[in-house]
């Protein structure tokens, strides 16, 4: 691979080896599978290639977020559309993992490679103790030349828990191991000016700087693939959380041969999305913005916004204004400002309720009303992540923390 490093495009060299050594791999179900459902067995081995390439040649190591268990469950469970029901759609999922890691197993194994298995839902991310173990299993695993086949365990997974897609929890995973680069691979050869199936003319879109550009959201619409539950839209999702994180993206074909080596060795493939700020985001800061849900969401008025956003600052009761939901200390909870505009996520040492009484109040007046024991925090500083103010107010996937 290294001969065919490709110098000369700043851009690219960002993502392109040495640089880059830990790398997280997405596969979607329209990638992973054949329309007609079963897995893409062609697609596997290509990938299970390059990566034992990139492992060899420069030592890169890589964890693979992958889809398509549902769908290789429908092949042998004689299922001729997408199981509706949570019920259906587990069962496949449970028949279709067996399939989905054989597959991994035996296309590894030809390249001399042992591959892991982990099968993860939103609690092993909500929960710090089990968040740290599994990313220490991972970098365990990473450290002995295994390659990781992460995706979300689909027979146990309520609407509840559930990640929503695995654009998602690659983005999660790759913020987990500090990974240096996430590549997700689609069923087209980037991000385009326009619907590829529907539009003979449409161009692939290289290098995205600014995520909020006119024509990147205009290229986007609302596509997705029949096999599974993400799109390009859910893609740029991950990728705004990871910009704003100081991890670069890359948008690519799952269906070339040659797409990870070609990124990896600084080519002009798929598209790139650049980091939006120099250095990763801490590990904790991102866990707290990102990979917990919110109980609710404490109202803060101007003077502590403005304290919170450029000093640096731990939220007082003197400036919070009510909550809405309900929360108990160590809760994960949002920051908004009084016309609901969410700008940080926390975790709160108040319950819902000592905020509704100790709003507004003094230190001296929170001992007097509330007790002594009550910490004089309602979010402490070391506890809390700003989100930048692009992101939808109420969405933890479209922000991202800086």
């Amino acid at each position: 691979m290294s001969p065919e490093r490709q110098t000369g495009n700043p851009a690219r060299e960002i993502v392109s080896s040495p640089r880059v050594r830990r790398v997280v791999v997405k596969l979607g179900s329209g990638t992973v599978t054949d329309p007609g459902g079963g897995l893409r067995l062609s697609t596997i081995r290509a990938l299970a290639a390059q990566l034992s390439n990139a492992l060899a040649a420069d030592g890169v190591s890589f964890v693979v977020v992958t889809s398509g268990a549902i769908a290789a469950g429908r092949e042998k469970l004689g299922m001729t559309e997408r199981p509706r029901t949570v019920s259906l759609k587990q069962a496949a999922a449970a028949v279709g993992q067996t399939s989905l890691m054989r597959a991994y197993e035996r296309a590894f194994e030809k390249r001399g490679r042992h591959v892991a298995q982990l099968l993860l839902t939103h609690d092993d991310f909500e929960s710090r103790e089990r968040y740290v173990n599994a990313r220490n299993t991972l970098l365990a695993l990473l450290a002995r030349g295994i390659v990781p086949i992460v995706n979300e365990n689909d027979t146990v997974a309520t609407e509840e828990i559930r990640l929503g897609d695995n654009d998602h929890l690659a983005t999660l995973v790759t913020q987990m191991i500090g990974a240096d680069l996430l590549i997700l691979l689609t069923d087209s050869d980037g991000l385009q000016t326009k619907d590829p199936h529907r539009h003979r003319d449409a161009r692939r879109i290289p290098v995205v700087e600014n995520l909020d550009d006119a024509s990147v959201l205009a290229a986007v619409g609302r596509r997705g693939s029949s096999a599974g539950t993400g799109g390009m839209a859910s893609k740029l999702r991950a990728a705004r959380v990871l910009s704003a994180s100081g991890i670069p993206v890359v948008i690519a074909s799952g269906l070339s041969r040659r797409s990870i080596l070609d990124i990896l060795g600084g080519r002009d493939t798929g598209t790139l999305i650049l980091p939006r700020r120099t250095g990763k985001l801490r590990s904790r800061k991102m866990w707290i913005a990102y990979a917990m849900n919110a109980h609710g969401t404490i109202l803060v008025d101007g003077g502590a916004r403005k304290v919170l956003m450029e000093g640096g600052k731990s939220l007082l009761p003197a400036g919070v204004t009510g909550a809405r939901g309900r929360f108990r200390p160590g809760d994960a909870v949002s920051i908004a400002d009084r016309r609901g505009r969410v700008f940080a996520r926390g975790i709160a040492r108040w319950s819902s309720e000592q905020v509704d009484r100790g709003k507004g109040k003094r230190s001296a007046e929170v001992r007097t009303l509330l007790g002594p024991e009550t910490p004089a925090e309602v979010v402490h500083r070391d506890d809390l992540t700003i989100l930048p103010q692009s992101g939808t107010p109420e969405s933890r996937k479209e922000a991202a923390p800086r």
